[in-house]
């Protein structure tokens, strides 16, 4: 069954405008907001709860989110909105009509089970910028990754500019977040080594065994990795580079080693 709402007033509407621009709407209800069918898919198939589909019919046909609202088995409730209720909760200037409430999953790290004897690991400490986090997790995915963990993290997770940067690769990745003592504490009960992407201390990246539990750490560009991290990584390693800056994107960095440790392990496609 569906339902129809025409009112910018509605208070459906100033509901959605909260949990899309308000990071403490989206802790304080557990729910946030996915924009597009290939990600919503996604979260679908990542385990992810929707409650809710709001679609465009000027863009989206009825037909066509109703088969995707039958791809998930717990019944959705469906509405339709104006062009104008779209515009205004849309985050993407080219979109496809169709948004999703979604229920938050618990991060916490004390919850992870990792899913690999031999686990090979993303830890990205104190990530801010949105574009970043989108870009370590398309990394991940691409590299399937065990998991992806965030210590000390300034970005509320579900942020629609993480969404839209990961391109759904939020919902790929098996992700914990914690504090930067936990994330360590959890690495050392696991029996992970700890590779520590910094200046101080640290031989070329390309020495290093990878093939037994890896974890390989980045920090911020602006300020790298903190003194505690510094203090309880297994090595430091640092890519050379001949150029006159010291430091590139933290993306980047991150694929080049975590390929590389996928290229030790037999990674072939």
């Amino acid at each position: 069954m569906q339902n129809q709402i025409k009112s910018l007033q509605n208070d459906k509407v100033k509901f959605l405008n909260q949990l899309k621009e308000k990071a403490r709407v989206r802790r304080r209800e557990k729910l946030f907001i996915i924009e597009g069918k290939r990600e919503i898919t996604l979260a679908i198939q990542g385990g992810y709860t929707i409650t809710q589909l709001y679609y465009c019919s000027s863009i989206i046909t009825y037909k066509e989110v109703s088969l995707l609202a039958k791809t998930y088995n717990n019944q959705i409730e469906l509405f339709e909105i104006t062009s104008e209720i779209y515009q205004k909760l849309a985050y993407r200037a080219t979109t496809e009509g169709v948004l999703a409430v979604v229920v938050s999953k618990n991060t916490d790290i004390n919850k992870l089970t990792l899913p690999s004897k031999n686990p090979l690991i993303l830890v990205a400490e104190a990530p801010e910028k949105p574009g970043n986090i989108g870009a370590l997790l398309r990394t991940a995915d691409a590299a399937q990754l065990d998991a992806v963990l965030i210590a000390n993290p300034k970005t509320d997770l579900y942020n629609p500019n993480i969404i839209r940067s990961s391109v759904g690769c939020l919902f790929t990745n098996t992700i914990a977040t914690g504090s930067t003592v936990d994330i360590i504490n959890f690495l050392k009960k696991e029996q992970v080594n700890i590779y520590g992407a910094a200046l101080q201390a640290s031989v070329n990246y390309n020495t290093l065994d990878y093939t037994k539990p890896t974890a390989i750490v980045v920090g911020t560009e602006a300020t790298g990795m903190s003194d505690l991290f510094l203090e309880n990584t297994t090595q430091n390693i640092i890519i050379p580079m001949n150029g006159v800056i010291d430091s590139m994107n933290v993306s980047v960095a991150a694929g080049i080693l975590i390929f590389e440790a996928k290229r030790q392990r037999g990674f072939t496609n």
